[in-house]
C-alpha cells in the first residue's frame, strides 16, 4: 500500500535569505503585509511542478518564475508546433520544432536568472508520477487530457500534495485547488473519466487564445497563495469562467467520504494508467515508438478499439502505394479540409447519418479525422449501420503530417 508523503512546512529559520538583488526585484511583494520578507523567502524555498507547458502552463510558469518561486519543475514531452502559438505564450515562432522544455527554460531563465529549473522531458505516467509529484511542494496541473488529469489528482492525493487545477474548452475555463487542507479532490467532483470518444479532441473543439492566459494566471495566483499559507484559496470551490459572456461564478465542492481515492475507505491505492482521451500525448508516444522501430512502415492493423480495427498511417501509405481498393472517408469539418487534406470523400461527422447513401456497404472504408477520435465514432456508427469493412486511422491526419508527409499542414 502506498503511503501519503506529507510535506512538512518549513520553519522560518530554514528559509533561504534574500539577496540584495532579490530585495530590489521583489520590492513590490515585500511591501505587501500578506507577503513581506518571510513570504518572499517561502516563495524562494518553494518547489513547484508545472505539469504541461502549453496554454495553461505558459502563464503559470512565467508568473511563478517572475514571483520568485525558487525551483520550478517542468514536465512536458512535446515539441513546439505552429498551432501552439495562438495561445502558448511561453513559446515563439523561432521555437517551432524545439522541445517545449528547452523553449520554456530559455524564456524563464531570461525572466529570472536565479530560478532553478528541473526539466523532465517526458510525459507523466503511472510509473513516474508518484516519485515526481512527491518531490515537489505544490503541483500545478496544466494538462489537456483526462488521462493525465486523473493521474495528477490521484498522485497528489497519495503523495499529500496540493493540486492546483485548471481546464479550458472553447470559451469556458475552470479552476480549483484540490487535495489541500482537508478539502475535496478532483474525483470528488468527477469520480471517473468519461468514456473514450465522448469528449472532443483538443484540436477539434477549439479554444479562444486568451482563455488559457486567464485561467493559467488564476492557477499561478492560487499556487502562490498556497505557498504563502494565505486564506481564500479555491480549496472547496470550483471557479467557472465564461469568457464569451465575461461572467464568473463559483460552485461549492465538498469532500466526498465515498470518494474512491480521498474518501474514508479509498478503493484506489495505486495509480491507474488511463488511455489517452485527447490525442496529443498518445501521438507523442506513437512517434517515439515509431522512431525506435526500423520496420515501422510494414506494420499492419494490430489492435481493435470497440471492435473497430485501427490502422497506422504507415499502413495507409502502403495501401495507397499498392493501389489496394478502399475509400478514405474524411469526417472533419470543411474548414479543416481546406487547411489540410490527404484526399478522400468528405462527410462531416454530424452529417454522416443523413449521407450514408453516399457510401457502399460492401466497400472497404478507412475513416480519418484530425487525431482519430471523431473517426472512431464515425466508424462505430458505420458498423452499427451495417458497414462491415470499416477501419479507423489511428492518429488521423496529424499523424500523417508528422510521420509521413510534413508538407501536409498541421493545425
Amino acid at each position: 500500500m502506498l503511503q501519503a508523503l506529507q510535506s512538512e512546512p518549513r520553519r522560518e529559520s530554514q528559509l533561504p535569505d534574500l539577496t540584495i538583488e532579490e530585495q530590489q526585484r521583489f520590492a513590490r511583494h515585500l511591501i505587501l503585509p500578506e507577503v513581506g520578507e518571510t513570504g518572499q523567502r517561502r516563495l524562494k524555498a518553494a518547489r513547484v511542478l508545472c505539469v504541461g507547458l502549453g496554454g495553461l502552463g505558459s502563464p503559470v510558469a512565467l508568473y511563478l518564475a517572475a514571483a520568485g518561486v525558487g525551483t520550478l519543475g517542468l514536465i512536458d514531452g512535446d515539441r513546439v508546433e505552429l498551432t501552439n502559438l495562438q495561445r502558448q505564450v511561453l513559446h515563439a515562432t523561432p521555437d517551432v520544432g524545439a522541445s517545449k522544455i528547452d523553449s520554456a527554460s530559455r524564456k524563464l531563465l531570461a525572466l529570472n536568472p536565479a530560478l532553478r529549473i528541473e526539466a523532465h522531458a517526458t510525459m507523466l505516467r503511472a510509473a513516474n508520477a508518484l516519485e515526481l509529484i512527491g518531490s515537489y511542494d505544490v503541483i500545478v496541473d496544466g494538462t489537456d487530457n483526462f488521462a493525465t488529469r486523473y493521474l495528477v489528482n490521484d498522485a497528489c492525493v497519495l503523495a499529500g500534495r496540493p493540486n492546483v487545477y485548471g481546464s479550458i474548452f472553447r470559451f469556458e475555463g475552470q479552476a480549483s485547488v484540490f487535495a489541500h487542507g482537508g478539502g475535496p479532490c478532483y474525483r470528488c467532483l468527477y469520480p471517473e473519466p468519461p468514456p473514450p470518444g465522448m469528449i472532443p479532441d483538443c484540436a477539434e473543439g477549439g479554444v479562444l487564445g486568451v482563455l488559457p492566459g486567464l485561467i493559467g494566471t488564476i492557477q499561478a495566483t492560487e499556487a502562490i497563495k498556497v505557498i504563502l499559507g494565505l486564506d481564500g484559496t479555491l480549496t472547496g470551490r470550483l471557479l467557472i469562467a465564461d469568457a464569451l459572456a465575461m461572467r464568473f461564478h463559483t460552485l461549492t465542492i465538498r469532500r466526498n467520504p465515498e470518494c474512491p481515492v480521498c474518501g474514508d475507505s479509498p478503493a484506489i491505492r495505486e495509480l491507474i494508467e488511463y488511455p489517452e482521451l485527447c490525442g496529443r500525448s498518445q501521438q507523442f508516444d506513437e512517434r517515439q515508438q515509431s522512431d525506435s522501430k526500423q520496420d515501422e512502415p510494414n506494420r499492419r492493423e494490430t489492435n481493435l478499439k470497440n471492435g473497430i480495427p485501427q490502422i497506422t498511417v504507415h499502413e495507409l501509405k502502403r495501401r495507397h502505394e499498392a493501389q489496394e481498393p478502399h475509400l478514405l472517408l474524411d469526417v472533419r469539418e470543411p474548414w479543416e479540409h481546406a487547411v489540410a487534406n490527404i484526399g478522400g470523400h468528405l462527410i462531416p461527422l454530424n452529417q454522416l447519418p443523413a449521407r450514408l447513401h453516399e457510401l457502399h456497404p460492401g466497400q472497404e472504408i478507412i475513416v480519418h479525422c484530425h487525431s482519430g477520435m471523431r473517426s472512431q465514432r464515425a466508424a462505430e456508427m458505420l458498423r452499427q449501420a451495417g458497414f462491415e469493412r470499416v477501419s479507423n486511422l489511428a492518429g488521423g491526419i496529424h499523424a500523417w503530417s508528422v510521420e509521413i508527409d510534413p508538407k501536409v499542414p498541421t493545425y
